[in-house]
């Protein structure tokens, strides 16, 4: 088994107004080039629309040395990289032109059976399930805890346009959102060094959700709730630098 590779070209309406990747293509980025893998080994969209069942991602922990930047072309190592009764791991390197490492990501992602919303057992549906025994930053994700006190919050509205092929919020929208309810002094210089997801409930279309945010120094973490409902989406702390 070899570790999948796809290639990816910056356009410019992907960056922001200093021409750095947006942290949700980023995300997006991760998520094509996994999707791509599991097709290319028999268990990607395709499949899981055809058996239904989804892909629903539980934690994800990134660690940027730099931001690509406008053009820039980049190629997206990943592969599984693990599993146990009803996790499934994924690892991700992405490389600049020069073949310099610039993102390492791991991710967990519970395979579902989308009429009972249970989680299935992989080593029974799909005994032929295999991995590549490397992870890049290790096999544990943070504990991420809920926001007491928070400096800022923010409301925000899951547009039509938010929602993805598993018919929530797609899992780049929840870092946006964090990124989006720091205020504008604080972004305009900084670019994530690190971002950790743990994802607790989805959130349909129409939804107000509520993002908790508390800073300390370059370091902020948020949680993001649906108001309609007591429980808690996501819990995120992201790490900064400084862009220069």
């Amino acid at each position: 088994m070899k570790k999948f590779e796809t290639e990816f070209r910056v356009r410019s309406y992907e960056c922001d107004k200093d021409g750095f990747l947006r942290i949700i293509t980023l995300m997006n980025i991760l998520q094509e080039a996994a999707d791509l893998s599991a097709t290319f080994l028999g268990f990607g969209f395709d499949f899981c629309i055809q058996t239904g069942v989804a892909w629903v991602g539980v934690n994800y922990h990134i660690q940027i040395n730099r931001m690509p930047k406008v053009h820039e072309k980049l190629r997206i190592q990943t592969w599984p990289s693990g599993e146990n009764k009803f996790m499934a791991f994924r690892d991700f390197i992405v490389f600049d032109e020069k073949g310099l490492e610039i993102v390492r990501a791991t991710s967990q992602w519970l395979l579902v059976d989308i009429a009972r919303k249970r989680p299935l057992s992989l080593s029974q549906y799909l005994p032929e399930y295999m991995y590549i025994d490397e992870r890049v930053l290790g096999a544990e994700f943070s504990k991420l805890n809920s926001i007491e006190s928070a400096d800022y919050t923010k409301e925000f509205e899951a547009r039509l346009d938010d929602i993805d092929l598993n018919h929530h919020v797609n899992n780049a929208l929840y870092p946006l959102w964090a990124s989006e309810s720091l205020p504008l002094n604080f972004r305009e210089k900084l670019v994530p060094a690190e971002i950790e997801i743990t994802f607790k409930k989805e959130c349909l279309c129409g939804e107000k959700v509520e993002v908790k945010t508390a800073v300390d120094g370059l370091v902020s973490s948020h949680t993001v709730s649906c108001l309609s409902d007591p429980k808690e989406c996501a819990h995120l702390r992201i790490s900064w630098q400084n862009k220069y």
